[in-house]
């Protein structure tokens, strides 16, 4: 017998693992356009250049090269010149939008804009960019210019707004974002809108180019009525907004017919109702009809939005179909995001892309022949895709990460559906170690997932492998609260968390401790923001875990109101009232009431610019666990923020595996 010369997934993996962001396919389908990034390693700086792939056969090729960063690329309207966003120039200036010809040669910087290119499309007819632009507070434009300045940075910030940082970002300018247009000859930058307190999003032009529909909130405090947003008409060169009536709500993802005539978006009715499932609706241009649901009646999620730590799953606007009578979408179910289509009716449901995985960027040829989509599997962080609609046949047109993982043994992961304590439907997944034995006893780790309105599935997590090449069982599951299995699922731990949810997790914890190659007696227990939350809410209520590692977690309700970037909102996760108008809810449903209860040894991190749960929330359990003498470390990661594990500097990310890999392997061995 031939002996598995494979070796095992590392920390260091992290290096290697080839990523991809935001495919997009030619108009005439016959090249598909792609961010990759790569890591310096000496540096730990990011780097990403586009590359193309034929989609008539051959292998992929760089297209731009350089240490810089290349984005959000858009084929022209002819397909001749692909436009992206760069900070090739300098690094320490903004980036801009460049030209590149498709059949070859220099790319041509087109723009200075001095702010934030944060979204771009070409207008139909291909003579100019539609933007959406935040400009430069005129303190951070003088320090920019002033060398002196720029090396004492920031002396203060004053702001009026409530929401005025923002997780990822940091702390917010002044300047809003608005609509602009950018000549494609000449350069020229035209300003659409303006308003010192009004942001307008997503714009998108009409096919006739006549147009600008866009997203807006245009109440008196957005900051206090975030979800009172509305859909917005201007004259493409700028003129009187024109609402456009849509039932109360969050929406946004708007697309256009290929006629003009309707709006596609997707959202949900109602304030401080997340759990409610979002849809894709339709409403006329012209206001004539009020909006209609086309799939609420089907009872899933449309989103693209399924939980990873490597590859980027973008989420898309609806896309028309060329005679408008079809709307293509992504919808989150039992652990896949799928590709679906519908009628403008609401009827006539069909899946296009119905695979165990996920459906992230996915865009058609002019001719909608072809279809060019980002997929992700349990072991595949990502791949281009292309699907014939006339045969349905489906081909991949790349291979990330052959060379790695072909010398690579994962484990096995086996997907189990099971009844929760109240006789619901739940579903987990077990991994276990490469090189499994059942005759062997192995300890195990149960992962709980953030959000908590979003789900595991079919993604890579190259976290879970990490744990499992290092012997341990690692089980995860979708407890009640989350995403993929229909409203009420979603709805049953709304404004009680630590209730509906907690029990779900422990009857799978159950299940999986009666696994009889799992030793009861050495399980962990580790989660990240909600699933943080939940590590400490469970170690506070059992001890029935020998180790724990909460992550960036929510600790205490009272302290997370008004410091967070979301700050007044997190009151809707509750009763909707700020803690002053009720301590009592706020504090019950706060691990840190029953930190008093823990004695199981438990790892705390955290990241030091977290602004979603800022770090004082560890900081409180870390002091508290040590005052009650239980076996505890603190870990902190500077200039972090939330999303360290999935996006942050890949030697802190190594980091931080071996932080959580060395408590569980000191506590559960």
């Amino acid at each position: 017998m031939a002996q598995n010369t494979k070796g095992r997934i590392t920390a260091e993996d992290l290096y290697r693992i080839e990523l991809i962001s935001k495919p997009r396919i030619s108009p005439d389908g016959k090249w598909v356009v792609y961010a990759k990034k790569r890591v310096q390693q000496k540096t730990e700086k990011n780097f990403s250049n586009l590359w193309l792939v034929p989609t008539g056969g051959g292998k992929p090729f760089q297209f731009t090269s350089g240490n810089q960063n290349d984005n959000s690329a858009r084929f022209s309207p002819d397909g001749k010149t692909v436009a992206f966003v760069s900070d090739r120039e300098d690094k320490e200036k903004p980036a801009q939008i460049y030209l590149i010809p498709v059949n070859g040669g220099e790319a041509r910087k087109l723009s200075d804009i001095q702010g934030e290119i944060r979204s771009m499309e070409w207008a139909p007819d291909g003579k100019s960019l539609l933007l959406t632009l935040r400009k430069f507070d005129p303190d951070e434009l003088e320090r920019r210019k002033d060398e002196q300045k720029k090396k004492l940075g920031v002396v203060c910030r004053e702001y009026t707004r409530v929401y005025y940082k923002f997780d990822g970002y940091g702390y917010l300018p002044k300047e809003r974002e608005h609509i602009w247009t950018v000549d494609a000859k000449s350069g020229k930058a035209t300003q659409i809108t303006d308003h010192k307190i009004y942001d307008e999003v997503e714009p998108h032009l009409t096919p006739d180019g006549k147009w600008i529909v866009f997203v807006s909130n245009r109440t008196e405090n957005p900051d206090f009525t975030y979800e009172q947003v509305d859909l917005f008409v201007i004259p493409a060169k700028g003129g009187k907004l024109r609402k456009i009536e849509t039932p109360l709500g969050v929406k946004g993802h708007i697309s256009i017919s290929p006629d003009g005539k309707s709006i596609a978006y997707i959202g949900h009715e109602g304030e401080a109702v997340d759990w409610k499932n979002d849809d894709v609706w339709i409403v006329p241009f012209n206001g004539s009809t009020t909006a209609k649901n086309l799939t609420e009646k089907y009872d899933f999620h449309v989103s693209g939005w399924t939980i990873a730590d490597q590859g980027e799953q973008e989420m898309m606007p609806p896309a028309w179909s060329k005679d408008g009578k079809t709307l293509y979408f992504q919808i989150d179910q039992h652990g896949c995001t799928k590709l679906m289509n519908v009628s403008t009716d609401g009827s006539d449901l069909k899946a296009v892309i119905d695979e165990q995985g996920v459906v992230g960027s996915y865009t058609f040829d002019r001719d909608q022949t072809r279809l060019a989509y980002f997929f992700a599997t349990m072991t595949d962080p990502n791949q281009i895709l292309l699907h014939e609609l006339a045969s349905g046949r489906t081909k991949p047109l790349t291979n990330f990460n052959q060379a790695l993982f072909s010398h690579t043994e994962l484990g096995q992961v086996k997907e189990v559906w099971y009844k929760g304590p109240d006789g619901n439907d739940l579903q987990g997944w077990i991994l276990t170690p490469p090189g499994f034995s059942s005759k062997k006893k192995y300890p195990a780790v149960f992962e709980i997932h953030g959000g908590p309105l979003t789900q595991y599935g079919f993604f890579f997590m190259h976290e879970f492998y990490y744990l499992a090449a290092h012997n341990f069982v690692v089980f995860f599951t979708n407890p009640r609260g989350g995403r993929g299995y229909g409203w009420k699922h979603a709805k049953d731990n709304d404004k009680n968390w630590g209730d509906r949810d907690y029990a779900d997790l422990m009857a799978w914890a159950d299940l999986v401790a009666k696994e009889p190659y799992v030793d009861a007696n050495r399980m962990g227990v580790c989660g990240g923001s909600y699933g943080g939350y939940m590590t400490l809410w469970i170690v506070g209520h059992t001890q029935r875990f020998k180790a724990a590692v909460a992550m960036r977690s929510v600790s205490n309700f009272v302290s997370e109101w008004g410091s967070a970037d979301v700050n007044w909102s997190f009151q809707n996760e509750l009763n909707g009232k700020p803690p002053y108008e009720d301590l009592k809810v706020y504090w019950d449903h706060s691990p840190m009431k029953y930190i008093g209860n823990v004695k199981t040894p438990t790892k705390v991190i955290h990241n030091e610019n977290d602004m979603r749960a800022p770090i004082e929330q560890s900081e409180q359990v870390f002091v508290a666990l040590k005052r009650l003498g239980v076996d505890t470390e603190f870990v902190r990661f500077p200039d972090e923020f939330h999303g360290l594990s999935r996006g942050g500097r890949t030697d802190r990310r190594i980091a931080r595996l071996n932080h959580i890999l060395s408590w569980f392997e000191s506590k559960l061995n």
